[in-house]
């Protein structure tokens, strides 16, 4: 999925440095100074039904750490959909990741209905999120998780993953189940929250 020509050590140290260097530009955007680790990609995404799963909404997906996991476990026939705010991450994707089933958008989170309708979507089976709710100001906060809640099918569910829980009064206000894990081993430790309609 990523371009030829480039081993996997030069892939990962061009997607470390470009995460390590926007995290120093732009700390609100990411909240973290290094990507996600495999134990919290794999955490979050064993919570999917991949069998089901048509389409996958991301939330942030900075240089495409879970992104790549995501379309590896997708249907051939299934659609990813990342929302992404920092248009040097956009820049980095688009050129990187090279799958007919994803779709790199520069936007905000907080446009999710507007972006799943002009790419002639109804709905996302799931809605995977990183960014840094705790940094984010109330009213786009409250957006956000409004429309999740909006185009998400009545059986599908929004997987979000934070270091601390200022999102949680958030959730609980839109969706009617949250139920909350833990992966210690990531830098920081992160929650994970499965939240349904």
């Amino acid at each position: 999925m990523f371009k030829a020509g480039a081993t996997k050590a030069a892939r990962i140290s061009a997607q470390v440095w470009l995460f390590a260097n926007n995290f120093f530009k732009y700390p609100a955007m990411l909240g973290s100074i290094v990507p996600s680790s495999p134990f919290l990609v794999n955490d979050v995404l064993a919570q999917v039904d991949w069998q089901k799963t048509k389409v996958v909404v991301e939330y942030g997906p900075g240089v495409g750490t879970i992104t790549l996991e995501i379309l590896k476990r997708m249907r051939p026939d299934a659609q990813l959909a990342v929302i992404e705010l920092n248009p040097q991450f956009v820049n980095f994707l688009r050129k990187r990741i090279q799958d007919p089933r994803l779709r790199v958008i520069h936007g905000s989170a907080s446009d999710a209905k507007k972006v799943l309708a002009d790419l002639h979507l109804d709905h996302a089976d799931y809605i995977i999120s990183g960014i840094p709710y705790s940094l984010i100001p109330d009213e786009i906060r409250r957006d956000i998780m409004e429309q999740a809640r909006q185009i998400l099918t009545p059986g599908g569910a929004l997987l979000v993953y934070q270091f601390t829980d200022a999102v949680l009064p958030y959730l609980k206000s839109s969706f009617g189940s949250v139920r909350e894990n833990f992966q210690f081993w990531n830098i920081l430790p992160a929650r994970i929250f499965h939240c349904t309609p």
